[in-house]
């Protein structure tokens, strides 16, 4: 690997690192709530939130579109919020109608679009290749503020507080690593950590775990010319099978 590759894939690295640092906390609890799609649903109107911005003529990586793909996930926030409260006993099901409808509505306001598909796919599995340190720098003061909140209030992160701090954490992540590795960060290492007893031992393999899956799916990407996020995600789910195994291994060897 030359020193032109490495220069790409440290600054993506670096990106996967910032999308963990707040993924793999708030996944445990995703995971505990058993609202395991919200991600994929926030996400989705999050990247809606982008469509239209871009669509109505707003510079891609202007502050409007920042601010149109925020307000869009926090208004679903809100929503979700409410019908949790209202029907929480069909609560997934309506968090994937959310994200099916966000997709829909991304693909109508697309299809007058020359670039449509290409749009779409950026959405979907994201550019982390092309990430940039002038870029990451928010995204790490946010995420450091999203971390702050939530390990200083995490016992009163209940009901629409949660809600809102996650549609930060993964409107933040999106526009970085695309919807794909958005849900994988923040599923793949809380499932593969779900029978770890004490919270830092199970934050700490899970930072482990995805951080190894990134640097992986990255170096695979560049050797064998594949799309970086595609691969991460084959490489967080082969990262987090391993570690499941050994973890369930060594819990019978103490049984």
């Amino acid at each position: 690997m030359n020193t032109f590759e490495i220069g790409i894939l440290l600054p993506a690295f670096i990106a996967g690192l910032v999308v963990l640092s707040t993924h793999v906390p708030l996944g445990t609890e995703v995971l505990r709530r058993g609202i395991i799609f919200i991600d994929l649903a926030i996400a989705q109107v999050a990247g809606l939130g982008v469509i239209a911005a871009d669509r109505l003529g707003f510079e891609q990586s202007g502050w409007m579109v920042q601010v149109s793909a925020v307000s869009a996930a926090l208004l679903v926030s809100l929503i979700l919020h409410w019908t949790h409260r209202r029907w929480p006993d069909v609560q997934e099901a309506l968090i994937g109608i959310c994200f099916v409808m966000a997709a829909a509505a991304g693909i109508l306001l697309l299809a007058g679009n020359p670039h449509g598909g290409e749009n779409l796919r950026e959405l979907l599995v994201g550019q982390i290749l092309w990430v940039t340190y002038e870029q990451l720098v928010p995204v790490a003061i946010v995420s450091a503020i999203i971390l702050g909140f939530w390990f200083r209030f995490r016992s009163r992160m209940d009901g629409l507080p949660f809600y809102v701090l996650f549609a930060f954490a993964v409107t933040t992540s999106v526009q970085l690593v695309g919807i794909y590795l958005v849900f994988a960060s923040l599923i793949i290492p809380a499932l593969a950590t779900l029978r770890i007893d004490k919270r830092i031992r199970r934050l700490g393999a899970g930072y482990c775990i995805g951080g190894i899956g990134y640097a992986l799916g990255l170096v695979l990407s560049a050797w064998f010319d594949l799309p970086s996020g595609a691969v991460i995600v084959w490489t967080l789910a082969a990262v987090a099978l391993v570690a499941g195994r050994l973890n369930g291994a060594n819990a019978r060897a103490k049984a």
